[in-house]
């Protein structure tokens, strides 16, 4: 059974997807962005504060969803520029803690709205 997760904690899809799809005890996020959910708008500063508006907008989603940041299994990072691969780290580490999930993280050329960052993940519902 696929059910579609919604919340007013994260921002608004911005086109043809929804923020999440559970299915099962699996739980898939779209791609977020450093969007602010109360203005819609890109959140002010540099990659650490964009990282940590990302995972905010993740953490709300999965908790929408019966879910939380502490089972999430895969994550899939999208930086703009792998020169902030270290603060982009520092910031992913404080929400991960000591044990992380699985991770890709790719440098992308381009990110929707001229974000440094965007995240995806997979977490289960226990």
């Amino acid at each position: 059974m696929r059910e579609v997760i919604r919340t007013e904690k994260a921002p608004q899809p911005i086109g043809p997807y929804v923020q999440a799809v559970r299915v099962g005890n699996l739980v898939f996020t779209a791609g977020q962005i450093p969007l602010d959910p109360e203005t819609g708008q890109l959140v002010a500063g540099g990659i650490e504060e964009q990282t940590t508006r990302v995972l905010e907008n993740l953490k709300a989603i999965l908790e929408a969803a019966g879910s939380s940041l502490a089972q999430v299994v895969r994550t899939t990072c999208f930086l703009a520029d792998l020169d902030d691969f270290a603060a982009f780290n520092r910031v992913y580490s404080r929400y991960f803690g000591e044990h992380p999930p699985a991770r890709t993280t790719v440098q992308a050329a381009r990110l929707p709205g001229g974000a440094l960052v965007e995240i995806d993940c997979i977490a289960v519902v226990e």
